[in-house]
C-alpha cells in the first residue's frame, strides 16, 4: 500500500514527494494454512483486486468454480480492512433448510414457533461491527431471497416474531459458484438482490488459470 503526499515549494506547487509504503497483510507466497497460496499472473491479479477492495465498505461478490478459495478470500478481505478486529461470520446457504433460514440469520423471540422457549440472536447480530460472508447465495431459495433484500438495503432486520427493528453496521461479502446472470433471466434469483450483492466484484481463477501454483498448494 503506497501514500504519496506533496511538499509544496514556495510558489505552492509540489516540490517533493514523501512516499508512505506499507505491507498488505492480503496473502503470502509460501504455503499457509489460513492463507491464499500463489505465484501465477491470474492469481497475483485477483490478490491486487482484493487488497484495493479490502478497505472499502461495500458489499463484496466473489464469483468462482468450488474449489478456488472464496472463503479464504472473503478472510483475506475481512483481514486487510479495518473490521480486522472484529468477528467474519460465515454462513453456508446450501446447507440452511428453508425452514430455518430466516431463524437462523436474523433469529428469533420467545414464543416465535413451537421449540423457540427464549430469545435468540442469529448470525447477523454476531456479525455486527464485523463481516458476515455469505457462501454460496446462488443457492438461497426465492422467498428468502426477498427477506434478505431489506437487510442488504438498510442493514435493518426483525427478529422471527418481533416488531421492533435492530439495526447492524457490517461489511457483507457473498460467494457463488454459479453465474447470477444467467439465474436472473431464468427467474431463479433477484435481479434487485444481485445488484446490491455485487456492488464489487472479485473472480477468482480457476486452477486451469494458475497451473505454477500447483507445487506450493
Amino acid at each position: 500500500n503506497i501514500e504519496l503526499a506533496p511538499l509544496p515549494g514556495e510558489d505552492g506547487t509540489p516540490v517533493f514527494f514523501v512516499e508512505k509504503m506499507e505491507p498488505l497483510r492480503v496473502a503470502e507466497s509460501r504455503p499457509n494454512v489460513q492463507g491464499l497460496v500463489g505465484r501465477a499472473p491470474a492469481f497475483r491479479q485477483m490478490l491486487e483486486l482484493v487488497a484495493r477492495v479490502a478497505p472499502s465498505r461495500a458489499a463484496v461478490l466473489l464469483l468462482g468454480e468450488s474449489g478456488t478459495g472464496k472463503e479464504l478470500a472473503a478472510h483475506a478481505l475481512h483481514d486487510a480492512s479495518p473490521r480486522a478486529g472484529k468477528s467474519l461470520v460465515a454462513v453456508d446457504c446450501s446447507s440452511l433448510p428453508e425452514a430455518l433460514f430466516e431463524s437462523e440469520l436474523f433469529g428469533h423471540e420467545r414464543g416465535a414457533f413451537t421449540g423457540a422457549a427464549g430469545q435468540r440472536g442469529g448470525l447477523v447480530e454476531a456479525a455486527s461491527g464485523g463481516t458476515l460472508f455469505l457462501d454460496e447465495v446462488g443457492d438461497i431459495p426465492l422467498p428468502m431471497q426477498a427477506k434478505l433484500l431489506r437487510f442488504v438495503e438498510e442493514r435493518v432486520f426483525n427478529r422471527v416474531g418481533g416488531r421492533s427493528d435492530i439495526q447492524v453496521d457490517l461489511r457483507l461479502i457473498a460467494a457463488t459458484n454459479k453465474n447470477l446472470t444467467d439465474e436472473v433471466r431464468a427467474g431463479r434469483f433477484r435481479e434487485d438482490l444481485y445488484y446490491r450483492l455485487q456492488v464489487l466484484e472479485i473472480k477468482l481463477p480457476s486452477l486451469v488459470d494458475r497451473m505454477e501454483d500447483l507445487p506450493a498448494l
